[in-house]
């Protein structure tokens, strides 16, 4: 007996279909995030924000960037590498790899720049303590590409509410 379909026609249909339901969802939720007030949804009382929910940056910001970019990038990036940025509740770079500086915006809203472009990276960050004692205070965190700043990281840590909360993190840099 001959078979119509195969089993990879078939898991490849249903997984085109699982994202799209998912994305749908996504999008759907993202539309009701826009009627919290904006200290929930992390923009910055003081400055202006960009349309994803990050402080603009600023010239200043841009060129520190910049020369941080250039300031010498050591071998090991040839073949992918691991980055990394202990960054404390105040915004203070505390231990690193890679990382150059970090600045702190607002509750809860943080940029950690390296000194490598990071446009092929993958992030991943969690809440931590900045010593070697003690369980860190419960919240959450996201992390996303810094706007405009191929070699920026932004970070945001909330509460265990959602609401903007200063936390101190750990943030690990993946590069291919």
């Amino acid at each position: 007996m001959a078979r119509l379909i195969s089993r990879r026609a078939v898991a490849v249909t249903f997984g085109a279909l699982v994202l799209t339901l998912a994305g749908g969802g996504i999008a759907a939720a993202q539309t009701t995030t826009a009627a919290k007030p904006a200290a929930q949804n992390g923009q910055p009382g003081d400055r202006a924000a960009a349309p994803a929910g990050q402080p603009q940056v600023t010239a200043a910001e841009a060129a520190a960037a910049k020369a941080a970019l250039t300031e010498g990038v050591s071998p090991s990036f040839i073949n992918g590498s691991t980055s990394f940025a202990v960054v404390s509740s105040t915004g203070v770079l505390l231990r690193s790899r890679d990382a150059v500086s970090a600045t702190k915006y607002g509750p809860g809203q943080y940029q950690v720049i390296f000194n490598r472009s990071l446009t092929k990276a993958a992030f991943l960050a969690t809440i931590g303590t900045t010593d070697h004692c003690c369980v860190p205070q419960a919240g959450e965190i996201s992390v996303a590409p810094r706007l405009s700043t191929p070699n920026g990281v932004f970070v945001q840590t909330y509460d265990s509410a959602g609401v903007p909360a200063d936390r101190p993190f750990h943030l690990a840099v993946f590069t291919p």
